[in-house]
């Protein structure tokens, strides 16, 4: 869970996990009203490309790839030195460079009530889906005896 009063840590990761499944237009839209307020900055990186997703055999304990994906990445920097990172999965630059500048922001402002308050929605969101998806697997659950 997002912390608010905290601007790094294992909050900070928290937030990243978020903001990668935040809903495209919301993360967009909140992330062009924070640019002006960001100031100049500089592109780092801004590219999609394919990673591997690694998996591990609970049997053998052995890690494995189980396969890529594809995903964009954006790395920004301010003028101050602050860094933003975004990452998401598939072809969608915008996003991953949104997700960029509301990390940005945190780097710079740390805990800011306008972020807090999009993150805690977002994630109100994200549990609800989350919630539906599971109760839609829990449907279709067949319980068997054994003889």
């Amino acid at each position: 869970m997002y912390n608010e009063t905290t601007g790094g840590g294992p909050d900070h990761a928290a937030a990243l996990d978020i903001l990668a499944r935040a809903r495209p237009e919301r993360l967009k839209q909140f992330a062009e009203g924070l640019l002006d307020d960001v100031g100049e900055i500089a592109v780092v990186a801004n590219r999609t490309g394919l990673v591997m997703v690694p998996m591990r055999d609970t049997v053998e304990n052995v890690d494995f790839h189980l396969g890529e994906v594809l995903v964009s990445e954006a790395h920004i920097t301010d003028s101050l030195g602050h860094v933003g990172y975004g990452m998401v999965t598939g072809r969608d630059l915008e996003r991953a460079m949104a997700m960029a500048v509301v990390d940005l922001r945190m780097a710079a402002l740390g805990r800011e009530p306008a972020t807090a308050r999009f993150l805690a929605d977002e994630q109100a969101h994200l549990a609800d889906v989350d919630d539906l998806r599971m109760r839609q697997v829990e449907a279709t659950r067949v319980e068997m005896e054994t003889f």
